[in-house]
């Protein structure tokens, strides 16, 4: 709980910075390099074992962030905040501080994020009608996530939040075995 409590803490103070050096746009962009970097940082264990390790001087590490953030082209508020996280030896925390950004970006933007489970691909038409009926729903901006899940047999599930809509047909073959199971 302490954990999320600071991986908050550090996902608001590179939100402020990012947003009073450029608005919506650079919060944005703040976003998409965090989350280039976080993927990298999870990815590799031997960059993982150098920045996470107390052995390894803390300007050695400053050199190999500065490098990776040059390979990603993220920015100097970026750089300067991922050097912060490392001298204070919480970038452990990284991925809920992402997961905390992006939380609190969204929220600051109205934007409400979707995960959207089809059997098949999904064609931009479909995509596109059903975000702008899960815009109507929420009142809100939604941006949805998808991923193709074959074991749906067909059809969608829709998860925002805490809510999940299931349109699937293993959804509706589990709902009929439920109530025939129940005798109802």
């Amino acid at each position: 709980m302490a954990e999320l409590a600071l991986a908050n803490q550090y996902a608001k103070a590179l939100l402020e910075v990012a947003q009073s050096a450029g608005g919506g746009q650079a919060a944005e962009a703040a976003l998409d390099e965090l989350s280039r970097f976080t993927e990298v940082f999870r990815s590799s264990r031997d960059l993982r074992t150098v920045l996470l390790s107390p052995v390894v001087e803390h300007q050695d590490k400053v050199r190999v962030i500065g490098r990776l953030c040059e390979a990603i082209g993220a920015s100097r508020p970026v750089r300067n905040f991922l050097n912060v996280v490392t001298k204070k030896r919480r970038l452990a925390l990284l991925p809920e501080i992402r997961d905390r950004y992006q939380a609190l970006l969204d929220e600051a933007e109205g934007i409400v994020r979707a995960e959207v489970r089809t059997a098949l691909p999904a064609t931009e038409a479909q995509k596109q009608a059903l975000e702008a009926r899960l815009a109507a729903v929420t009142g809100g901006q939604v941006r949805c996530g998808y991923l193709v899940d074959g074991s749906l047999v067909g059809g969608m599930s829709v998860k925002i939040g805490s809510a999940v809509y299931d349109g699937s047909v293993r959804g509706h073959l589990e709902a009929l075995r439920r109530r025939l199971a129940s005798g109802s």
